[in-house]
């Protein structure tokens, strides 16, 4: 049966037709939807979203040791929060088949960066597969298992944005059951001290070399004959838009693109006066090619190094007379925080009070976009309570009562707990402000330790922040409902006052959870509204200006009396639930 699937959707149909037992990750676009579709076969293949990438790629590597397939999976800058295994791992190896999902974010659709994770593969020393479309993903996640368990190797699987989430054709298979490895003790290779390290760094030299000999003759790397004047390299997505741009050239398709097949790549270049050699952001093709002394080649001086390609990025680049643009200009649509967001009072009221934070990753990052402007910094995940530390140890402890550390709650469980025990531990002053929604909402809605609830539909534990913060010396510790403007402006205040540090949890569900809670719009009385334009200071998109300048609520996306920030802020007490509803 043929069906349509995006690569995420394909990861997880391979999971489940490959014979994987265990699958990890920690939620982040372009990722997320793989476990999200892994879970669907639960029955067959255990599930869980784990605190961050480290730990999702650990208890995976661990399950590889019990003998069973596995995967983790996340977006490019988690696989830098999962490194340190990354790179020991490659000398251990596994013994169940191990893959490492990658989802690479070209363009920064929703990312921090544009790292290229090809270069992991190199780095680690690990095979890198990159499929190229639906197909391609399921039917070379089982080939990336097969080399994994073949020279026990971890096996880098790269997607791109544009795989991750377009839909192509693919077709169904059965599941194939894979027996357990029996488990046997071996700490020469499994405990790195450096006596064993020593030992297995020359063991991964011989291994990559084995490897590169295989990927000389692998069907994942084929050519594809065509025009014998035009020849292209290519490896994922890019070879897709290169395909489009130019139908009739000759290419050598690269699936198993690390170890680089050298000869393989040295016979395709002999062909052709000039091979043009296209892929989406760094060079890392180009480069395997210019060491090896082949210098027939265009990359990057014709294809940009910057950005998402597309076919006619791919085209125009190597035209002499490249075709005008006939994409469609439409006006930017930025980001905003949605009506009734639970964030919105914390950011309101920083800026109010002339307060600045470092901030984190999360939807509460959209606190940067005019009228709120609450963002001082954002670096990466965890870093806001980092960052608001040295900042008081630069300027000095007064400095804590102007700029506070704002994290949401499955953040803080990623990478704040870290640096709030680095606060207490270090005498800081800092106010670390938990925006806790209840759940994992700008990847969609996934669960987290702090939500009480697994991937796969379990109650479990659920932590409690205040505790956490107690038990590490932190005496100020309170909640606050985010929808009261009054006690989160009072508990901020308080907080940052204190000259020891403060942990402020500011709760309310995120208002997506749950649409039966939103009550009747609320609505401005025009003849009291006074055109102050307060209400609109809380950007909320709900809330606009008529033709007199006057507040007006589009009942459409107005949440009610759930929310209600903007009846708080107005000084005339012009905005109310209708006289009607309120009756109902």
């Amino acid at each position: 049966m043929r069906v349509l699937l995006s690569g995420n959707e394909a990861v997880a149909r391979g999971c489940y037709e490959h014979g994987v037992k265990v699958a990890t990750a920690y939620p982040g676009t372009p990722s997320t939807e793989i476990l999200e579709n892994v879970v669907k076969y639960k029955d067959d293949v255990y599930c869980q979203w784990s605190p961050n990438e480290k730990v999702a790629f650990e208890v995976a590597m661990g399950a590889s040791f019990g003998g069973v397939r596995t995967i983790t999976a996340m977006k490019h800058v988690g696989l830098n929060v999962a490194a340190d295994p990354l790179m020991t791992s490659t000398s251990v190896g596994g013994d169940g088949g191990f893959v490492i999902v990658t989802a690479d974010d070209p363009g920064m659709h929703s990312s921090q960066n544009e790292q290229d994770n090809r270069y992991y593969a190199k780095f680690a020393k690990i095979p890198l597969v990159e499929p190229a479309d639906s197909q391609e993903v399921k039917d070379y996640l089982g080939a990336a298992f097969e080399i994994s368990e073949r020279f026990g190797t971890p096996v880098l699987f790269r997607l791109t944005t544009r795989i991750s989430h377009a839909k192509t054709p693919v077709e169904l298979g059965e599941r194939t059951e894979v027996a357990r490895k029996e488990y046997v003790k071996d700490t020469s290779r499994r405990v790195v001290i450096p006596a064993h390290a020593r030992r297995l760094h020359v063991a991964v030299e011989k291994r990559l070399e084995e490897i590169r000999r295989f990927a000389e003759d692998s069907p994942l790397n084929r050519i594809e004959e065509g025009d014998p004047a035009v020849g292209v390299i290519s490896s994922g997505i890019a070879y897709e838009y290169a395909r489009d741009a130019f139908p009739t050239a000759t290419f050598l398709k690269l699936g198993l693109s690390f170890p680089f097949p050298i000869d393989l790549a040295r016979e395709f270049c002999s062909r052709f006066e000039t091979v043009y050699i296209v892929e989406e952001n760094e060079p890392f093709i180009e480069e395997h090619l210019r060491i090896a002394g082949i210098t027939n080649v265009i990359g990057k001086e014709k294809i940009p190094v910057c950005g998402e390609l597309n076919q006619g990025i791919v085209r125009d680049s190597v035209a002499k007379n490249p075709a005008p643009s006939d994409r469609a200009q439409v006006p930017p649509r930025p980001p905003v925080l949605c009506p009734g967001c639970p964030h919105r009072s914390t950011f309101f009221t920083l800026n109010r009070m002339n307060i600045g934070s470092t901030s984190d990753i999360g939807c509460y990052t959209l606190g940067v976009m005019p009228p709120l402007e609450g963002l001082d910094t954002c670096i990466c995940m965890g870093a806001s309570i980092g960052n608001a530390l040295g900042f008081e140890k630069a300027i000095g402890k007064e400095f804590a009562k102007k700029m506070v550390a704002v994290i949401g709650d499955s953040t803080f469980v990623h990478s704040g707990m870290t640096g709030l025990a680095d606060v207490a531990y270090n005498k800081g002053a800092t106010t670390v402000i938990i925006l806790d929604n209840s759940i994992t909402a700008m990847t969609g809605h996934q669960e987290h330790p702090g939500t009480g609830v697994t991937l796969m539909g379990e109650p479990t534990i659920k932590l409690d922040y205040i505790a956490l913060a107690k038990s590490m010396g932190i005496e100020d510790a309170r909640k606050v409902d985010a929808y009261d403007l009054e006690a989160v402006k009072a508990a901020i205040g308080e907080t940052t006052e204190n000259p020891e540090a403060s942990l402020l949890v500011v709760e309310g569900p995120c208002v997506l959870m749950d649409r039966k809670s939103w009550g009747p719009a609320l609505e401005v009385n025009a003849e009291d509204c006074t055109a102050c334009g307060m209400c609109l200071r809380l950007g909320c998109p709900a809330i606009s200006k008529d033709d007199e300048g006057k507040a007006a609520i589009n009942p459409l996306f107005c949440v009610g009396e759930l929310c209600s920030m903007c009846a708080q802020v107005c000084p005339v007490k012009c905005i109310s639930v209708p006289v009607e509803a309120a009756a109902s």
